[in-house]
């Protein structure tokens, strides 16, 4: 017994270093990484968390797909104007490559006006027809991209399409993130007129009357109908009916980040 404790006291020592360091490489792994610490307390033994609307009364989350693209600053200065916070929900190499020096500084020049930034995953592929190292793939490709950016590591995403199945909820859930779905689309990539969409947000408004009305809206940044003839009449009616227009994670009372450091400086690896 003796014998047995002083070998165990002698390579304790070891051991504790020994797991520490494996602990660190399995951290720095991209599919690994976000099972270690999660600002939305996940419990990694349950199915992965799915977002279908925001739970603080007297909220509204509109949140913008597809982009980074060229309308994105009149949009952030509407949203501003308007004492609005919106979620951009950005992909890698979709329309046009986030490294791009132009997407670059549309990135962060939301980012350091105070919105939220998102994963929508790096191609924008239905996750739900591909397999899980593809998954896992797609989002940490984007999540490195925001964290090259602007040093923030989204803790959460939205499948393209809105499109899941248990899979990709469970990839998500294993990263860390919760996927984040909607309950109003305001239909502006289904070919939706300006008056149809505004009328979707006009009747979930009536619907959802304060103070308990809350909604988590689609939108895409991408649609110049949407930047420069939804958006002002929405915000007005929104202000109008006295909805507080914040990002998902304030719509959620969670945290927008896994974590945050400093934006990095260019590299030649930011290419796509």
């Amino acid at each position: 017994m003796k014998f047995s404790f002083l070998v165990c006291a002698l390579l304790s020592p070891f051991f504790s270093v020994l797991a520490a360091s494996v602990s660190e490489e399995q951290s720095k792994a991209p599919g690994l990484r976000s099972l270690f610490e999660s600002p939305l307390d996940i419990d990694k033994r349950s199915p992965g968390q799915l977002i279908r609307s925001c739970t603080v009364p007297g909220t509204v989350a509109l949140t913008f797909d597809d982009g980074p693209l060229w309308y994105i600053y009149d949009l952030v200065r509407m949203l501003d104007a308007a004492g609005a916070k919106g979620t951009f929900f950005f992909n890698g190499n979709n329309h046009q490559c986030i490294y791009s020096e132009d997407n670059v500084k549309r990135v962060r020049y939301a980012y350091n006006r105070g919105h939220q930034v998102a994963s929508h995953t790096w191609s924008h592929w239905n996750l739900s027809n591909v397999d899980p190292d593809t998954i896992h793939n797609q989002m940490w490709m984007l999540e490195l991209a925001l964290v090259r950016i602007t040093g923030a590591d989204p803790a959460f995403m939205r499948p393209p399409y809105g499109s899941y199945n248990q899979q990709v909820l469970d990839v998500s859930r294993e990263r860390g993130q919760a996927d984040v779905i909607w309950d109003l689309d305001s239909r502006d990539s289904m070919g939706a007129s300006v008056q149809e969409s505004i009328n979707i947000y006009n009747n979930m408004i009536n619907q959802r009357p304060l103070p308990n009305g809350k909604i988590l809206a689609l939108n895409h940044e991408t649609r110049d109908t949407t930047v420069f003839q939804v958006m002002p009449a929405v915000l007005q009616r929104l202000k109008q009916a006295g909805y507080r227009m914040v990002t998902v994670a304030e719509c959620l009372g969670k945290q927008p980040y896994r974590s945050v450091k400093a934006p990095e400086a260019r590299t030649p690896d930011w290419k796509c």
